[in-house]
């Protein structure tokens, strides 16, 4: 009996030896969280673009031909070999829109507000005025009334120069009756977007990308599509009026909310307006959500 169990001890305490948990330095939960932090991104980007709908095809040809190297299926294996050395060249070309894409949203990110933020006391500026803001609605909404189509680019920080250099120079302070003239039916300047930068209205006529989001409704004609287009492309806001419904929407970071009414699109205005603050402090992330959620109330 005793033999028995100096036989299991001496098994278990190999067996703890062996699963012994190593020394984890500070390095190593470092390394954690970026690596856990760029699989959350990835995984992130993956379910917003068209990137899963691919990667699923990719997904069906490596079942393929794992089957087919169970089935000892030789000539799916050779080619499937002989493929793989231009695997990688392909599927850059074919992700090619969606890895531009994300390319641009990390150079607009700045990695060090992702894990803190900037806590303010004071405004000291802001994007535009408040004139603006009442006179941009005034005009949406007008020619909304009217059924009188209308693009509305507003400026964040990303810079809207190339957009610009599509259309015509105006640089006028921003008014609803210039607006409502600007895209009057069978006028020179119609046609195209509006870019609006501060106060001022920089360019008339300009070309916007159009958005190749497939889950856009069929119903959305060029107007929304260039509106989602340039918010996927830039940190701009952006303003549409249906020709057809002279309905208002706003189009931003990607996402179009479609038929707003006045006071939500003051509001969204009101959210963009506000930029350059003062009195600084840093604080983490979670504070700063608090102080916000306590600030609303």
């Amino acid at each position: 009996m005793g033999q028995i169990v100096d036989s299991i001890s001496s098994y278990l305490g190999r067996y703890f030896t062996w699963i012994s948990v190593p020394k984890i330095m500070w390095t190593d939960v470092v390394e954690i969280v970026v690596i856990a932090y760029l699989l959350y991104n990835l995984l992130l980007w993956v379910k917003n673009t068209r990137a899963w709908s691919l990667m699923k095809g990719v997904l069906i040809i490596l079942i393929f031909v794992f089957i087919a190297a169970l089935l000892n299926m030789t000539t799916i294996l050779w080619i499937a070999r002989n493929f793989l050395s231009v695997a990688l060249v392909a599927i850059v070309v074919v992700f090619q829109p969606e890895l531009r894409k994300a390319l641009e949203q990390i150079g607009r990110k700045n990695i060090l507000t992702a894990l803190f933020a900037f806590d303010s006391s004071r405004v000291t500026g802001e994007l535009f005025s408040d004139h603006t803001i009442s006179e941009i609605v005034r005009a949406s909404f007008l020619m909304g009334r009217e059924k009188t189509g209308a693009l509305i680019v507003i400026e964040n920080n990303d810079t809207l120069i190339d957009y610009e250099k599509t259309g015509i120079i105006l640089d006028s302070v921003v008014s609803s009756q210039l607006l409502i003239n600007i895209f009057e039916h069978n006028t020179p300047l119609h046609d195209g977007a509006v870019i609006v930068r501060g106060n001022r209205i920089t360019s008339a006529t300009c070309y916007l990308p159009l958005s190749d989001n497939m889950e856009l409704s069929k119903e959305l004609g060029t107007r929304h599509r260039a509106g989602v287009g340039i918010s996927e492309a830039t940190d701009s806001f952006t303003i549409i009026v249906s020709e057809e419904t002279g309905r208002v929407s706003i189009a931003q970071g990607g996402e179009l909310s479609r038929n707003v009414s006045s006071d939500e699109l003051t509001r969204r205005l009101e959210l963009l307006q506000n930029k350059v603050v003062e009195e600084k402090k840093l604080i983490w992330r979670k504070g700063r959500a608090k102080n916000e959620k306590n600030a609303g109330k």
